[in-house]
């Protein structure tokens, strides 16, 4: 309890008024039942959960800590839909080293984009370990330091993610960690939020690669898969967001999100069993409130303190973007099935801490394109980024009607339809 008025608290000095169609009283029982239900027996001390250890080969003073996330759009009937950001991604550093050349994930449809799972270690001597990761019905497409194999070796372009058959991975034969060394890591001119990773007590690990040895704070990878994610993000006829828990394993808790223009809001609830329903915020919030309140989630489910504040911060010029979405912690049973984690020799405490990210086609959102389609709105259309491709798809699937406003609009000569085309 405790940690609930802690957490509560927090809220109540910085974003009350994100949840202000619900009671204090209401609010602070949910935030109650999120950390002492949800998170804190799901995963505050998830000890060696998803990693497979060998008998005997368990290290009492190596602690691994991981994030990531995974990010998918809802169609109609709020299940993840097949995708492609057509503009691909540009956020990574030039020393990171990709699957079968750098343009490959962007030709990638998938329904899931996994993306910067880093895995830290904590150590107070010098150690070695191996370290494998594989993607059920997926690739990884990205990764540093040098990985000692990867699978499929391959034309992974041939490879039909729907069709489940593919399991992809990455594996590190020898990670040294090292306490005592220099953090000297490679830096190149590139815009990227790829380094705040960095800001972290983690212990400091060293590759050999071909090129030579590589040194970093933690071990990067990325991916894409086609499997079906725990959560379904469904608008209802009321223009409400029904969340159905498609597993058997509770949601920890969840944040529906919306931003237009510079006004913002959000609704943190949880944990779910079966489903709930939230209406849309009221855009009277802060970035910086959620940003604070979604650390706190971070950290009641496992993460270190600064672990969960590079997570956001690698996180904060795509997270609380233009649109609807819903964020949800990903259950730890599902993380380690579809993403199986292998350190040996294994950790005395590990930790697996996903962020599932839904992108949301609200009416605030349908409206919001239509009009800039009509206006020629080249500023607002820009906003939607990488996923205003696949937005205007499931806009047009929902009826015939729709289908044929939206062409209209994308046929029109104008710069916006141009925009909208390349993304």
């Amino acid at each position: 309890m405790k940690s609930a008025n802690r957490y509560w608290s927090r809220i109540s000095a910085g974003s009350l008024h994100a949840a202000s169609q619900i009671t204090k009283k209401t609010f602070a029982l949910a935030l109650t039942a999120l950390l002492t239900g949800g998170l804190l027996a799901a995963g505050l001390f998830a000890f060696s959960h998803g990693v497979r250890a060998h008998a005997g080969s368990i290290h009492p003073d190596l602690t691994a800590h991981e994030w990531g996330t995974f990010t998918s759009i809802a169609g109609q009937n709020g299940r993840a839909v097949q995708w492609i950001p057509q503009n691909g991604s540009t956020d990574l550093p030039e020393f990171v080293e990709h699957l079968q050349g750098e343009n490959l994930k962007p030709g990638l449809s998938g329904t899931i984009r996994m993306e910067t799972p880093v895995l830290y270690f904590y150590s107070p001597s010098e150690t070695t370990v191996s370290v494998r990761v594989s993607f059920s019905r997926g690739l990884i497409t990205e990764w540093y330091p040098h990985v000692s194999k990867a699978t499929p070796s391959g034309n992974p372009r041939n490879v039909a993610l729907a069709e489940g058959r593919t399991e992809g991975s990455i594996s590190w034969d020898s990670v040294r960690l090292q306490p005592a060394a220099a953090e000297e890591f490679p830096q190149d001119s590139a815009e990227t939020h790829y380094y705040a990773a960095r800001a972290t007590s983690a212990t400091p690990l060293l590759v050999k690669s071909p090129s030579g040895n590589q040194h970093e704070k933690f071990l990067f990878y990325r991916g894409v898969a086609a499997f079906p994610v725990p959560v379904s993000a469904t608008i209802t006829s009321a223009g409400d967001l029904l969340i159905s828990n498609q597993g058997t394993e509770p949601i920890p808790g969840v944040i529906l999100f919306e931003r237009r223009g510079d006004r913002v809001g959000y609704r943190v609830s949880g944990p779910i069993e079966k489903a709930m329903t939230l209406a849309p915020p009221e855009l009277t919030a802060s970035v910086a409130a959620l940003r604070g309140d979604l650390e706190e989630m971070l950290v009641a489910r496992g993460l270190y303190r600064d672990e969960a504040r590079a997570m956001v911060e690698t996180w904060r010029d795509s997270w609380f973007v233009e649109g609807s979405r819903l964020f949800y912690l990903v259950p730890t049973t599902f993380v380690n099935t579809i993403l199986p984690l292998t350190i040996t020799p294994a950790p005395a405490q590990t930790v697996r801490v996903f962020v599932g990210r839904i992108e949301v086609v609200s009416p605030a959102t349908q409206q919001e394109i239509e009009t800039a389609l009509a206006a020629h709105d080249d500023a607002t259309l820009r906003r939607f980024g990488r996923f205003l491709n696949p937005i205007l798809q499931t806009m047009m699937d929902k009826d015939s009607k729709q289908a044929r406003k939206i062409r209209q609009l994308l046929e029109a000569p104008s710069q916006a339809a141009e925009v909208a085309q390349r993304h």
